[in-house]
């Protein structure tokens, strides 16, 4: 079964910009100023051959009361319940608080396997910066910098050694004895809604708009049962990947079957080699071979100027910008795909197909080799 990695702290510490670094998504929504996730959000990451699900949390009050921190504090507690780890989150330049002491007392009682995680801690000295945060007793303090990459994957390694997990996870290891269950359907037909009269509380998120769930979410009816909330299924099914995200950039396909910027950085990954020198044109970006997608977008960002309060760049405001600019011709006439590139692509998608269809095969039945 996969590990589940709660992530708690008190707001804007950074838990939704290390939700979308660990499950290499931007399913999160970041911004700066507190409170803005206000529900607990599942999503699924990947390290090595090890998958893992991620929950995203709001700031979390222990304490609280009554209102909408009554609310948060509730989910917050949940995904505390579900998770095999949790990451309490701290801000390195913003120092401890008491609201940081609150959490840790409650995190200590319950006694869940915990790592304390000093987010932003860029360029900062660890042994002198990060010494205050020992006051909460919860062990070593692990810097990491969410928004720039830096510690992350360590301290996903960290939270698989802290777990014993198998080198190897072999699924067909897991207890026969678990009920999971799948709902699955086309878009907007009412699943999260089943799920939550299920489970007989607002577990998964809804809303009158498809698209409203772009990962699979876990709701535990009982021990040994699992509820996996699903995206709507979409047809026809898209095996050539790449042409699907051609589709995307160009329009062809809505809004809700591909992340926005991911489409974005994938229209710029394939610019990049082959028209540089539009990108130069329109937005004033020098020595476009050197960058990669993401620091190029960045680069759009701030040329364009997509920038959020204190400096930190708008990415989805600037894959807007690129998505536009590409249908709208302002980029120039670019070919994304010639017919020999999905000649390769479509047959890499067929057997990629192929394999999954073997693998889903039921094994044959075994020769009798006893002698009677």
């Amino acid at each position: 079964m996969k590990p589940v990695l709660a992530l708690v702290g008190r707001p804007n510490v950074g838990k939704s910009t290390l939700f979308n670094r660990l499950t290499k998504s931007r399913d999160a929504i970041v911004a700066d100023f507190a409170g803005l996730t206000r529900d607990r959000h599942y999503g699924n990451g990947k390290q090595g051959r090890q998958e893992f699900i991620v929950i995203d949390t709001g700031g979390f009050e222990p304490d609280a009361s009554s209102g909408i921190y009554k609310e948060m504090a509730k989910q917050t507690q949940q995904a505390v319940a579900e998770a095999d780890m949790v990451i309490f989150v701290v801000d390195a330049r913003g120092g401890l608080s008491a609201q940081d002491h609150d959490i840790a007392k409650y995190l200590r009682k319950i006694g869940k396997p915990c790592l304390l995680v000093a987010n932003k801690a860029e360029g900062m000295l660890e042994g002198i910066q990060l010494t205050e945060f020992y006051e909460l007793g919860l062990g070593e303090v692990i810097a990491i910098s969410a928004a720039h990459g830096q510690g992350t994957r360590g301290l996903v390694e960290l939270a698989f050694e802290s777990l014993n997990l198998p080198d190897e996870p072999d699924e067909t290891e897991e207890d026969p004895s678990v009920i999971k269950l799948a709902v699955a359907g086309r878009p907007n037909v009412g699943k999260s809604t089943l799920i939550n009269t299920l489970k007989g509380k607002r577990a998964a998120k809804t809303g009158d708009e498809a698209g409203v769930t772009k990962l699979e979410q876990r709701i535990t009816l009982a021990d040994d049962f699992y509820l996996y909330d699903t995206p709507g299924v979409l047809w026809p099914r898209i095996i050539v990947e790449q042409s699907g995200f051609n589709l995307a950039a160009s329009g062809a396909i809505g809004v809700n079957a591909f992340d926005e910027e991911v489409v974005a950085l994938e229209l710029l990954n394939y610019l990049i080699p082959n028209y540089p020198q539009a990108i130069t044109e329109r937005y004033k970006v020098q020595d476009v071979a050197s960058h990669t997608d993401e620091t190029l977008l960045e680069a759009i960002a701030r040329q364009r100027g997509a920038i959020q309060s204190g400096g930190r760049v708008n990415t989805t405001k600037a894959a807007e910008i690129v998505i536009h600019d590409f249908r709208s011709a302002a980029l120039g006439r670019l070919t994304l795909e010639t017919p020999a590139e999905f000649a390769i692509w479509l047959a890499e998608g067929k057997k990629a197909d192929a394999e999954r269809a073997q693998r889903k095969k039921p094994a044959p039945p075994k020769k009798d080799t006893q002698r009677r």
